[in-house]
């Protein structure tokens, strides 16, 4: 497990700046990858995610910081490597953490969150913290990857962290090494390009929520 998230982060939509300002700077994201039935149109299946994702948007639980959700291809921890989906619902704290799975089916959300239930064949979770950078609400492009052997955290903060910093981007670190993915993954506005010893694995996004 990774060091805990710095206390000087920050987020780059007005609305998650505003709310962040009133707390302490700490963040996490709950990752979640899905795909559909067969059954299912993509574009049933992209209304219905967006629907949840509206939904939560206007009744937000304590904590909860927006949301995203994307398609993504090249994904390993997916069925075969196919294409499925990938939401990042961002909230302050463990505490928040608690209060979102709650909320998500109980009450204004609970409709929605059924109907892209029902829509799904199948999931699988994991939980990352902000370790240097901005969260980005619709980041562009993703790398999962490893810590090299020999590579200190300090180290790695130390190579990657202009990296991030010039692409306004966000690294986020597993937690609890809980989750299939790798234990990082850099999120920026566009691809950026790591040093060869890290083996990046880029991942293509076409985001779905929120919408522009």
């Amino acid at each position: 497990m990774g060091k805990t998230c710095p206390r000087d982060v920050k987020l780059d939509t007005v609305s998650l700046e505003t709310e962040m300002s009133r707390r302490e700077s700490v963040l996490l994201a709950y990752v979640f990858w899905h795909w559909r039935r067969a059954s299912v149109s993509q574009t049933d299946y992209e209304a219905a995610q967006r629907g949840f994702h509206a939904a939560l948007s206007a009744a937000p639980p304590d904590g909860f910081l927006g949301s995203s959700s994307a398609a993504v291809s090249g994904a390993e921890w997916a069925p075969q490597g196919a294409e499925s989906y990938e939401d990042w619902y961002l909230v302050q704290d463990f505490t928040a953490l608690g209060h979102l799975n709650e909320a998500a089916i109980s009450g204004s959300r609970a409709a929605p969150h059924d109907a892209a239930a029902s829509t799904a064949a199948g999931g699988t979770a994991g939980l990352y913290g902000l370790r240097l950078g901005h969260a980005l609400r619709r980041p562009g492009f993703a790398a999962w990857f490893r810590k090299p052997d020999g590579v200190s955290y300090r180290e790695l903060d130390d190579q990657l962290g202009p990296l991030v910093e010039r692409g306004r981007g966000a690294l986020w670190v597993r937690q609890l090494t809980l989750g299939p993915a790798p234990e990082f993954c850099l999120h920026a506005a566009r691809a950026v390009d790591l040093p060869p010893d890290y083996s990046p694995r880029a991942v293509t996004l076409r985001s779905i929520w929120p919408d522009l």
